[in-house]
């Protein structure tokens, strides 16, 4: 993955409590911040990196993830004071992804292909994002082709941090409430894809981007070679026993 410097913050995008925001990186180009001195921390950062490099490995759309590196002077120009203080507190290495510049909402009523809406279902109960509803749907629409964004609200087992084998077999029920298990007539289908693709080296590889300083957690004594390790079980075993979530979204879905 690149790493860029933050030069420029240009606003604020006031969704949820993650409070990202649009600005310009040493390279010219924009991207939407995802900092770590926000809602959930480096954990949402987590959750956002693993689960955004599942979803390119699978053959989905998403932009382009970058580090991206806030230094210590940036923001202190900033008026507003909760701004200025998450800045602050997010000194360091931060997420970026690339800007879709002209990209509007995905509309539920719209359909798309069958396996396409069931490979992201498929996705989000893999990474148990709970956060992919009618209500926000965190797609978008860009050059007549879906686009998957914000994984952050996935991986919840890591804010407890306890039953790291009973989390990952877990059958997901929030998948009822997915924006496109209507459209996700071909389930299996998408689990036998993502069996081809999916394996211990991928996840190994995957879970070897997470930066050391995002491992360095006040609430474990694990090294953050060990909690790696998790994550890498985690998916692992969740992968293995895919039938699982996949019945679950099967009978949501009836």
């Amino acid at each position: 993955m690149r790493t860029v410097t933050v030069m420029r913050y240009i606003l604020p995008l006031r969704e949820g409590g993650s409070l990202p925001a649009l600005a310009e990186a040493d390279d010219d180009f924009k991207y939407v911040l995802k900092f770590r001195g926000a809602g959930h921390g480096v954990k949402m950062l987590i959750s956002e990196l693993l689960g955004g490099k599942i979803a390119q490995v699978l053959g989905l759309h998403i932009p382009e993830l970058v580090f991206a590196h806030l230094d210590v002077d940036f923001g202190r120009t900033e008026a507003d004071e909760e701004i200025q203080d998450l800045l602050k507190f997010s000194e360091g290495l931060n997420l970026g992804l690339h800007f879709l510049s002209g990209a509007i909402a995905f509309d539920p009523s719209v359909k798309i292909d069958p396996l396409l809406a069931s490979k992201i279902v498929w996705l989000d109960a893999f990474i148990t994002n709970i956060d992919r509803t009618f209500k926000n749907t965190n797609l978008l629409m860009w050059h007549q082709e879906l686009w998957v964004i914000d994984n952050g609200a996935s991986f919840y087992f890591h804010h407890s941090w306890q039953n790291f084998d009973a989390a990952a077999k877990s059958p997901f029920k929030y998948v009822k409430d997915h924006v496109l298990l209507k459209q996700a007539t071909m389930l299996q289908e998408a689990d036998d894809d993502a069996k081809t693709v999916l394996n211990d080296d991928i996840f190994r590889e995957i879970v070897s981007l997470i930066p050391l300083e995002w491992l360095q957690w006040q609430d474990t004594d694990m090294s953050p070679e060990e909690i790696k390790e998790v994550y890498f079980n985690f998916m692992k075993t969740r992968l293995k026993n895919s039938e699982i979530f996949v019945n679950e979204a099967i009978n949501a879905r009836r």
